[in-house]
């Protein structure tokens, strides 16, 4: 049986994020590409979040960062302003990626122009799936990055950062965070910015 075009669609972004030089350590314990464990977590985190989501959503979520180790945060000014000039040309260029993966498995315009707008998630105070999408980009942070996130920063710069992490999540986002099993050293960090 012929792959569905959403099958389709998951096989090329993953073969394109199977090309990331950087590695992660799986839960498995094995060293995959960095953005292709990236994008299997964020499948997985969805399916648990909000598992009867959108079509376009799921696309969205699984090609979030495709191809992010192509364009370094080395090549842009150090600071806020170059942080966010990385940030947005990023969320531009993942968007180009997965239109163009969509369009070659025979999407029409209207859902592929939905998932651009989930990636560079245009509406995000306005559209319940760019919220879903921030969730959940939210809590897998929390889940599996912000450990070694946490052991690069002093305490106060962890603080401020879950701070700035929790304003992003919508409340339902916020009492999953609260569910996942975390480890005790990322309960206390986030106990404590919730705190102050």
């Amino acid at each position: 049986m012929k792959p569905s075009r959403f099958d389709r669609a998951f096989e090329l972004f993953d073969a394109f994020n199977a090309n990331d030089p950087r590695r992660d350590e799986a839960d498995d314990g094995s060293m995959d590409p960095r953005e292709l464990l990236y994008a299997q977590r964020m499948t997985d985190m969805l399916g648990r979040f909000e598992p009867a989501s959108s079509e376009a959503l799921r696309l969205a979520v699984r090609a979030q960062h495709i191809g992010r180790w192509a364009i370094p945060r080395a090549d842009y000014p150090e600071g806020r302003i170059g942080y966010k000039q990385w940030r947005s040309r990023l969320m531009q260029y993942h968007a180009e990626i997965a239109a163009k993966i969509l369009r070659d498995v025979g999407y029409d315009d209207e859902t592929i122009a939905r998932v651009r707008q989930l990636i560079r998630k245009q509406g995000l105070t306005r559209d319940d799936e760019v919220q879903t999408l921030e969730d959940v980009v939210c809590l897998v942070f929390l889940e599996h990055y912000f450990m070694d996130f946490a052991a690069k920063h002093d305490e106060e710069k962890i603080v401020d950062i879950v701070r700035k992490t929790w304003a992003k999540m919508s409340n339902r986002g916020q009492r999953a965070a609260l569910e996942l099993d975390l480890s005790p050293e990322t309960k206390r960090l986030v106990a404590r910015a919730l705190r102050e």
